[in-house]
């Protein structure tokens, strides 16, 4: 079954947003749609207010906060022709947007010095290009 635009937005098994707490607004729309683009509301901008919602933890809080530092999160589609297929855009870019910013940091790069054959390789090949390069020129 096909997930409406008045459902709950699931962003992972954990996080699932209300329907009640997105905030829709329509507005007329540049891109595709000839002459229809002047009179349909096609452009969708929904928003979400993390700081008022009760579906996430702390934690995930903290993370999008450092991310989102006023706590919305707005995502505008006006890629399509139809208002119902921006939304179902907009949803799907929230729940990514939302996805990225509440997803656990990567462990710190521990930093690591190349191994004695590595710049023995490297400064080898270097030697290499000189001679060649030197072998290309006019003799003096």
């Amino acid at each position: 079954m096909a997930e409406d635009v008045a459902d709950d937005l699931v962003v992972s098994h954990r996080l699932t947003i209300p329907a009640d707490e997105l905030r829709w607004r329509f507005s007329r729309g540049s891109g595709p749609g000839g002459q229809s683009v002047n009179t349909t509301d096609s452009r969708v901008e929904l928003t979400w207010d993390a700081r008022a919602s009760r579906s996430l933890d702390p934690v995930g809080l903290e993370r999008l906060l450092r991310r989102y530092p006023d706590g919305v999160v707005t995502v505008r589609a006006t890629e399509q022709r139809s208002q119902w297929q921006n939304r179902r855009t907009a949803r799907s870019r929230l729940a990514e947007a939302v996805r990225r910013a509440v997803a656990t940091p990567p462990p710190a790069r521990r930093p690591t010095r190349p191994s004695r054959a590595a710049v023995e390789r490297r400064l080898a090949n270097k030697r290499r290009r000189s001679q060649l390069k030197a072998q290309r020129r006019e003799p003096p």
